[in-house]
C-alpha cells in the first residue's frame, strides 16, 4: 500500500517531534516514522533537568509524550515502524519504505539521529537511566557527591570526565588500553584534576544493581592482560566509546562525512533538493535535546518554504502549458 503525504519525518526524537509540529501546524499532511522507540535517546533518560520550561525537571518519556501530543494536536500522524529503504534518486515525490508500507512524500525531514555505542554487557540495558548514562551534560547533576566511572579513552571520554568532576566526588576513567587516545591537552587537564583517577588495560564485564534501589551499585572489572577480575562499588557508569550515525539506510544517497554524519548547509539542506536534516544525524558536537529541537524546527521551516516555492513553480508551468494551445490556435486563425 502506497500513501501520498506532503512530509515524511524519519525519526521521532526531539528534532523529529519538533519538525512534525511545525509542518503539521503549516497544514501539511505529515507522517512521523518513529523507529524503534518514540523519543529516541531522550526517552531512555529517567530525569531531564535541562530542557527549558520545566524548572522541576521532567522524565524523558513524559517529555516525549508531551511533544508527540502537541504534534498530533495539529494533525501529525505516527507510524510505529522502521524505515527499511528510501529512494531519493528521482527527486520529489520521494519514496520511503517501512516494514509494512510505502510512502510518497513531497519532502522529507531526516531526524533519525545517532546511537551511542554500547558495551553490550549484562546490566547495561537494565540500568540505563538508573545509573548508566551516555550523556554527562544531561545526567551529571544527578551524581552530586557520588563516585562514578567513565568508560573510554578518547577526547569525548576525557571531556565528559572533566565536566563530571563539577558534581561527582570522584571520577574513575576505565580504558581498555594502556595509553589514552585523547589529545595531549585534554590528558594534561585530566591528569591535573585531583578528582580523576585511571584504570588501564581494563574492561567492564558486568554492571551490577541494587535490589533495594533499582540503581547501579557496582561494576565487575577484568584486566585484559592478566585476566584478573574484581568488583568495584560505584554509583554511576558513563559510557563514551563513540557514536554511530544512523545513516546506513540512505545507502549513499545523502552526502555524509567520513564518520557517516549527514552533511547539511546553514539552512539544513542536504545534497538532495527537498530533503532536509536536523538533530544528531548531522550534529556530532552538541548532542542536546534542546539543540536537536531547534535544528528540527529549522529543517521543518525550510521544508515548508521549499514546498511553497515548488508549488508556485509547478503552478507557473501548469499555466504555461494550459495557455500554449490557445496561443497556437489564435495564430492559426489569424493566418487564415
Amino acid at each position: 500500500m502506497v500513501k501520498k503525504v506532503r512530509v515524511v519525518v524519519i525519526g521521532s526524537g526531539p528534532a523529529g517531534l519538533t519538525a512534525a509540529l511545525y509542518t503539521a501546524r503549516a497544514q501539511l499532511s505529515t507522517v512521523v516514522i518513529t523507529g524503534m522507540q518514540v523519543g529516541g535517546q531522550i526517552a531512555t533518560t529517567h530525569d531531564v533537568d535541562n530542557f527549558p520550561g520545566f524548572p522541576d525537571g521532567i522524565e524523558g518519556p513524559e517529555l516525549t509524550a508531551r511533544m508527540q501530543a502537541q504534534a498530533e494536536r495539529f494533525g501529525a500522524q505516527f507510524d510505529y515502524d522502521l524505515v527499511t529503504e528510501v529512494d531519493f534518486t528521482s527527486g520529489s515525490p520521494f519514496r520511503v519504505k517501512t516494514q509494512s508500507r510505502e510512502y510518497l512524500a513531497d519532502s522529507v525531514v531526516v531526524t533519525i539521529g545517532a546511537s551511542p555505542r554500547k558495551l553490550n554487557v549484562p546490566g547495561e540495558v537494565e540500568f540505563t537511566g538508573r545509573g548508566v548514562s551516555y550523556c554527562a551534560t544531561c545526567d551529571g547533576w544527578f551524581f552530586r557527591n557520588k563516585d562514578i566511572i567513565v568508560v573510554g579513552g578518547g577526547d569525548s571520554a576525557l571531556q565528559e570526565a572533566i565536566f563530571l568532576t563539577r558534581f561527582a566526588s570522584s571520577v574513575t576513567i576505565v580504558h581498555r588500553r594502556d595509553t589514552l587516545r585523547a589529545s595531549t591537552a585534554l590528558q594534561h587537564r585530566a591528569f591535573a584534576n585531583d578528582k580523576i583517577g585511571f584504570i588501564y588495560n581494563t574492561v567492564i564485564d558486568e554492571i551490577l544493581g541494587s535490589s533495594e534501589t533499582g540503581a547501579v551499585r557496582a561494576v565487575r572489572l577484568r584486566n585484559v592482560k592478566t585476566g584478573e577480575v574484581s568488583e568495584k562499588p560505584i554509583d554511576g557508569v558513563f559510557i563514551f566509546i563513540g557514536y554511530d550515525p544512523n545513516s546506513k539506510v540512505f545507502n549513499g544517497q545523502l552526502s555524509t562525512d567520513a564518520a557517516g554524519y549527514v552533511i547539511v548547509d546553514n539552512h539544513m539542506r542536504t545534497n538532495v533538493e527537498g530533503v532536509f536534516a536536523g538533530g544528531e544525524i548531522h550534529d556530532d558536537i552538541f548532542r542536546q535535546a534542546i539543540t536537536a529541537a531547534g535544528q528540527g524546527c529549522a529543517a521543518a521551516l525550510m521544508a515548508i518554504n521549499w514546498l511553497g516555492e515548488r508549488a508556485d513553480r509547478l503552478q507557473v508551468i501548469e499555466d504555461e502549458q494550459r495557455d500554449a494551445p490557445i496561443a497556437s490556435s489564435k495564430k492559426t486563425t489569424e493566418a487564415v
